[in-house]
């Protein structure tokens, strides 16, 4: 391929023509390498945000690790010269026979955001989704070149790795399990921690290869004796152990309170047959008596996704079993083709090799657009919406006829009846269950038959939210109270307009917006509402109403300009009675600011604002542990932050974490390092020793991050201490 480009750019290409020579005719490759080479010399390389080595790399994933094929990889060769209006999507078609349009301008779309917005806020989020949808391998190529990205983080700045690890924590990694993809899941899942918490990160990975050998040790004594049991079964087979991802054991860490050391089931034995499609699940139960017979098994952790696979296709049973030396181990029984379903994602495989399959896909991509296309969702409802239907776990419930109806875990009788019909929905006042009534906050479980009860007085109330469990009767509840809503306030405002017709007194819509607002109503529409409800006097508004014009006739403009004047009182910010030594949003100085306890931002961090509810900007360290979750659902609340100048002398509180050997002198020493600093003064300590080993907690006052970072490197030098961190 002669291109003025790299040579390991060649070999790349050459690779993949070698692995993928069967999807396309000599012709066909002859004709692609022509276009890619014509407009790639044309191209500008400041033009696009991808070369070509990171398309070759992106164009490897979606064929080897997702199972694409010809359509996916023409689309993620020749975007670029899409966008750049360098070749004719039609003719690309009726040249490779394929489809590429709505592929293309899918990944067009998302691209034109990132362009325009370098992080993600939720508008963004809602267009990116909405381009999504349309067609699944567009979600697939995103979360490829999202992979792709990630692997090659050390190309990017220390700003933009954090903002990616964040964004594939968050919304990528989750689309990816979503997808059935988990190997994918897990390396993005890993990655992000790697990059958003190196310490963390690091720490779990050493302490995984200093156990390693006693680990595979043990997985090896786990085996060897399962190994000539399970040749009953009668087909071939693989047995292996898999080590648990450094993120997931992370999560454990933090779910269980507890350090490392204590985490004992690190790693899955996996066991795979090869056998023929009708003989799977009789292998799989032949091989779970065998292990339940040698080991024995937890009867609360057995998981059956023979009988129903999850949503996404996924299949395999799952048992937890008492191993060698009281250890618990966790034991996954599958096919060949269920575990490459579950590693590449079933729609990977069969979606677009036109096999048919109840995988659920296009009833997800049906809901996702309901949640996207509901104008009445508030950006922390939709961020919440969206990741239940990426997370769902299903019940399996039946109609009184014994249909076979799908929800989220969790769901409510209610969740049901709007699952059957909407108009059921806003009628439901209970349902019977399995012959017994039940009020419409009952959960379901599987296996329930339900029967829906309804009343026609009955409508929806604002506490239904919280009986909903279901993105889809969330949305409806929504709709169905804005009707009643818009109904109630049409029927106050006719109420209210005859009432004055017969006082004789003409309705002023300004006066009555003013008078709205006195009775402390959000809107001229919840005051309407409110009249319709009889919860405010009528006979009260006409004297407020008479009162009001009375003031306004006799004041004029001056009331009005009393009222302004109030307002850019009330508009003045207020200082923050400190050093202006921040600037946040675009180059705003003197906003009220304060320093978050949760991870005690010092001068010379990276940091971020985050809008308070009170109105006050809290200021956080890029690597506050709550800084994904907030982003993650309040992201229209977070503004640009950054130090400017000198710190002027401010001195920041810092709680340094001191670990180390119990060494005689060890706290004088470190006294000493500190009483030495010209800028740190120690304002407490605390030390806890415990068989030979201390710990102990200093609490210090810095000028900025350079001072905290010369006093750590100078405390981890002391002769004992083992490490140092930052509280």
């Amino acid at each position: 391929m002669a291109l003025s480009v790299s040579r390991s750019t060649t070999l790349l290409y050459r690779q993949l023509l070698n692995n993928y020579l069967q999807l396309f005719s000599v012709e066909e490759w002859s004709l692609l390498k022509s276009i890619i080479r014509s407009n790639y010399q044309e191209m500008s390389l400041t033009s696009h945000s991808y070369s070509l080595a990171d398309r070759i790399q992106v164009s490897g994933i979606v064929l080897e690790e997702m199972g694409l094929g010809k359509t996916a990889l023409l689309c993620v060769l020749l975007l670029d010269f899409f966008e750049n209006g360098q070749v004719e999507i039609k003719d690309i078609e009726q040249a490779f026979g394929v489809k590429l349009q709505v592929i293309l301008k899918g990944l067009s779309r998302v691209n034109e955001l990132y362009r325009k917005h370098s992080s993600m806020d939720t508008d963004n989020f809602r267009q990116l989704l909405l381009s999504l949808a349309e067609d699944l391998r567009v979600i697939l190529i995103i979360i490829a070149e999202r992979l792709n990205m990630m692997r090659n983080a050390d190309n990017y700045s220390e700003a933009q790795r954090l903002e990616n690890a964040r964004e594939s924590a968050f919304l990528y990694a989750p689309m990816a399990h979503r997808m059935g993809l988990y190997a994918i899941k897990t390396e993005l899942e890993d990655l992000s921690l790697k990059y958003s918490n190196r310490e963390i990160y690091r720490d779990i990975a050493q302490k995984l290869n200093e156990t390693k050998r006693s680990r595979d040790q043990y997985i090896s004594e786990f085996i060897e004796p399962l190994k000539v049991k399970l040749q009953e079964v009668g087909f071939p087979f693989e047995i292996k152990g898999r080590t648990k991802s450094i993120h997931s054991i992370y999560n454990k860490i933090k779910k269980q309170n507890t350090p490392f050391e204590n985490i004992y089931d690190l790693f899955a034995i996996r066991i795979i047959f090869e056998t023929p499609a009708d003989k799977e699940k009789q292998a799989c139960w032949q091989a779970y008596s065998i292990v339940a017979d040698m080991y024995q098994p937890n009867p609360k952790r057995l998981r059956d996704w023979l009988s129903i696979p999850k949503s996404n296709g996924y299949e395999s049973l799952h048992t937890t079993v008492l191993g060698p030396q009281g250890k618990w181990v966790e034991v996954q029984i599958r096919s060949r083709r269920m575990d490459e379903v579950a590693e590449k994602g079933l729609a990977a495989h069969w979606r677009y090799k036109g096999i048919k399959s109840e995988n659920g896909m296009d009833e997800w991509l049906k809901s996702i657009r309901e949640i996207l296309e509901n104008p009445e969702l508030n950006a922390v409802d939709f961020m919440d919406e969206f990741k239940l239907n990426l997370y769902d776990k299903e019940v399996f419930v039946f109609t009184p006829n014994g249909d076979l109806h799908k929800l989220p875990k969790g769901a409510t009788a209610l969740d049901f009846a709007f699952s059957i019909h909407s108009n059921l929905g806003v009628k439901c006042v209970g349902a019977k269950v399995n012959g017994r009534n039940v009020a419409i906050k009952y959960v379901l479980k599987n296996g329930d038959q339900v029967e829906v009860l309804t009343a026609p007085t009955q409508r929806p109330n604002p506490a239904w939210l919280q009986i909903a469990h279901s993105s889809k009767a969330k949305n409806k509840i929504r709709q169905a109270l804005k009707e009643i809503q818009f109904k109630d306030a049409e029927t106050g405002r006719e109420l209210l307009l005859r009432r004055f017709k017969n006082w004789k007194i003409e309705l002023d819509d300004g006066r009555i917006s003013r008078l709205a607002k006195k009775k402390s109503f959000k809107t001229v529409s919840d005051f309407y509402q409110a009249i319709a409800q009889e919860k405010i006097d009528i006979h009260e508004i006409r004297e407020l109403y008479l009162e009001q014009e009375k003031r306004d006739n006799t004041s004029g403009t001056e009331a009005r300009t009393a009222e302004t004047f109030t307002r850019e009182v009330n508009a003045l910010p207020e200082t923050a009675a400190k050093e202006d030594v921040l600037v946040i949003g675009e180059d705003l100085k003197n906003v009220d600011f304060k320093l978050a306890k949760c991870c005690n931002p010092i001068y010379g961090d990276e940091v971020f604002g985050f809008v308070s509810v009170s109105g006050g900007i809290k200021i956080h360290r890029n690597d506050c542990p709550n800084a994904p979750q907030m982003i993650a659902r309040m992201g229209y609340r977070i503004v640009k932050a950054r130090w400017s100048g000198k710190s002027l002398g401010a001195k920041y509180p810092i709680t340094l974490r001191v670990v180390g050997h119990d060494d005689i002198g060890i706290v004088s020493n470190i006294s000493s390092i500190i009483s030495k600093e010209k800028n740190v003064v120690l304002r407490a300590i605390s030390i806890d020793s415990n068989a030979g080993l201390f710990q102990g907690h200093l609490t210090v006052m810095v000028n900025d991050n350079k001072d905290l970072e010369d006093l750590i490197k100078k405390i981890k030098n002391t002769k004992g201490v083992k490490n140092v961190s930052r509280n």
